[in-house]
């Protein structure tokens, strides 16, 4: 049979969907991470499925049973505490077992806490790297940071209350003057999501941000490169994209790679190429 992944609400239960409702009743077998959790949702929806704990520590026990039932011809679905199944959170493993056993997968989406946040930070949407939960240790932490906050993407990071002002003060020190965006509460009565430079947000905790609830953290991109990764800077957008025309590229490729080396959208590219300064085609 089937196994559905199945998004659930990050804290709005209005934000469920009549499809993952109607899934949700329809399989034999709910496998959620906690059953109280699930269990306040499936109550709320009137669901009397029956639920299955699977999660990190006893993912792999589960995985084996859980294929065992859909080869048997059983439906089931997988969701996580809140939001979308596998994002940060146990799945991969099962997803892939029931792939080589042959039967279906079928995501079912729903909400999901990275992009919300993303969305309402303010920040660029246009590209960005999601790299879930950072490590603990703290030499591990800015190692990892350091790297990430090179990259010329917005990055989401999940955070716990605990360690959110630990890991602003990481990001400070790599870069003091950083846009970032505080997201926490998300969905829910008391949402809020706070976009100022890092030294800002770092003022305002506990006084105007409270260290309640779970956190995603949003930093800008670093956009600017140094001058021997800026090859292209002094040439026109044309000259840019047949450039790599002449290296082999289609104008399509070539358009794609001179979006990414600028930050700009393709269809910005296109049109000075092909409306305002027609090129040859590929």
């Amino acid at each position: 049979m089937t196994l559905y992944l199945v998004g659930t609400p990050i804290g709005n239960l209005e934000d469920m969907t009549f499809r993952a409702v109607r899934i949700l009743k329809e399989v034999d077998l709910i496998a959620c991470e906690d059953t109280r959790v699930t269990g306040k949702l499936t109550h709320h929806y009137g669901i009397d499925t029956p639920l299955k704990s699977y999660h990190e520590h006893n993912k792999d026990k589960m995985t084996e049973q859980l294929v065992e039932k859909l080869q048997e011809g059983l439906s089931i679905a997988l969701v996580s505490d809140a939001g979308l199944p596998l994002i940060s959170d146990p799945g991969y493993e099962l997803v892939n077992a029931v792939r080589k056993a042959g039967l279906q997968v079928e995501t079912v989406p729903g909400p999901n806490a990275a992009l919300t946040a993303l969305m309402t930070s303010g920040l660029s949407s246009y590209s960005f790297l999601f790299s879930g939960f950072l490590p603990r240790k703290d030499n591990e932490k800015t190692s990892k940071l350091s790297s990430l906050m090179k990259e010329p993407h917005s990055i989401i990071l999940y955070e716990s209350p605990y360690r959110v002002k630990d890991t602003l003060q990481t990001i400070q020190k790599i870069d003091e003057n950083r846009i970032v965006s505080l997201g926490r509460e998300l969905t829910k009565r008391f949402e809020q999501v706070v976009t100022a430079p890092v030294t800002e947000l770092l003022s305002q905790l506990e006084e105007h941000i409270p260290l309640k609830g779970e956190f995603v953290i949003v930093i800008d991109g670093q956009y600017e490169m140094m001058e021997e990764e800026r090859w292209w800077a002094t040439l026109s957008i044309n000259a840019h994209v047949e450039h790599y025309i002449k290296d082999d590229y289609s104008s399509k490729e070539a358009i794609k790679q001179v979006a990414l080396d600028r930050n700009m959208k393709k269809r910005e590219i296109y049109d000075s190429y092909h409306i305002n300064n027609k090129g040859p085609s590929a």
